[in-house]
């Protein structure tokens, strides 16, 4: 997820409010003590749980040196830019060679532009403005900025019915839409996108912050990137929740049961051979998404039918990507 921080110097209370409200994850300031005052928040200035030139470097780029020290200072934390023309030190070079660049802007036309350079982006933006409603049109464009997921269609091979076993509900502290899920997988390179609980059904209320996701073993992609068992997913955790689009936002986790439960063996195939399996909850509620948006039920799914996945290269090690050769059966 990119950062989104805002700058508070010298003391303003009403941005200060604002930021909170909508989600900043840091506040720039003189003394911490005045924004800690609203509410729990991340603080970088002296004193604060961030320091400058310990874990942020403020940089003013106006050449080729400023490119470079930004460059050597983002290998100590993160590296804050600013200069008057972009176009004089594109972002695209600090982008390309740092994954710790913070970019100073002032409205959400900036943000956007630093959010989305060569795709990835910067590591995140720090907002400077004295207007309240920009505050609140950059972090609309922050929360929307997260990484696309690239879901492909996996055929269903194989459908097994299996014993009882644990199984875990995540509940969020967000209401999910039609469409929405969590990549969930028995293998840490490949995964399902599991429907949440939006729909009408004869048996149970929906249920939109929850999807129902799978057994205790296994995987569920977060929103670092990272994957955890299901197992040890705790409230407070931060999730990923994606959409038949591809398209992603976080969400945190409120509640988490696990349940013993009849649960069914699913096995299916990438478009590139690769095999995917997962194991769910036997029962109509729980659904899987297919490429047209929609949700199909476990109770019904066959053999022959496609649903939406998330296939990598390689595997993981203690939730991290790694290019290496694994192999999960």
């Amino acid at each position: 997820m990119k950062l989104f921080w805002v700058d508070v110097r010298p003391w303003n209370k009403e941005i200060a409010t604002t930021a909170l409200e909508r989600g900043a994850g840091a506040l720039v300031v003189d003394d911490p003590k005045s924004a800690r005052a609203l509410g729990r928040v991340t603080t970088i200035g002296p004193g604060g749980d961030l320091e400058p030139g310990r874990d942020v470097f403020e940089v003013v780029i106006d050449g080729k040196a400023g490119e470079e020290e930004a460059l050597a200072r983002s290998r100590q934390g993160y590296a804050v830019v600013s200069t008057t023309d972009w176009s004089v030190i594109p972002l695209e070079n600090l982008v390309s060679q740092s994954d710790r660049i913070v970019a100073v802007v002032q409205n959400a036309e900036e943000a956007l532009v630093a959010l989305t350079v060569l795709e990835k982006g910067c590591a995140g933006i720090l907002l400077r403005t004295d207007d309240p409603a920009a505050v609140t049109k950059v972090a609309a464009v922050a929360e929307a900025a997260t990484p696309p997921c690239d879901l492909v269609p996996l055929t269903v091979t194989k459908v097994e019915q299996g014993i009882m076993g644990d199984r875990v509900c995540v509940d969020t502290c967000s209401l999910l839409h039609h469409g929405e899920g969590m990549l969930v997988g028995s293998s840490s390179s490949a995964f399902l996108l599991v429907h949440a609980e939006t729909l009408e059904n004869p048996y149970v209320a929906p249920r939109p912050f929850r999807v129902n996701a799978g057994a205790v073993h296994a995987y569920v992609m977060m929103a670092d990137g990272k994957t955890k068992y299901l197992s040890e997913v705790r409230a407070g955790d931060r999730v990923l929740v994606g959409a038949a689009d591809g398209s992603t936002h976080e969400a945190m986790v409120g509640r988490v049961k696990v349940e013993r439960r009849p649960l069914v063996l699913f096995e299916l195939e990438a478009p590139d051979g690769t095999a995917v399996s997962g194991v769910l909850q036997n029962a109509e509620t729980v659904r899987l998404v297919t490429p047209d948006g929609g949700a199909l039920s476990v109770a019904s799914i066959r053999p022959g039918d496609v649903v939406l996945g998330h296939v990598e290269r390689g595997g993981r090690h203690f939730g991290v990507a790694v290019e290496e050769t694994i192999v999960e059966q």
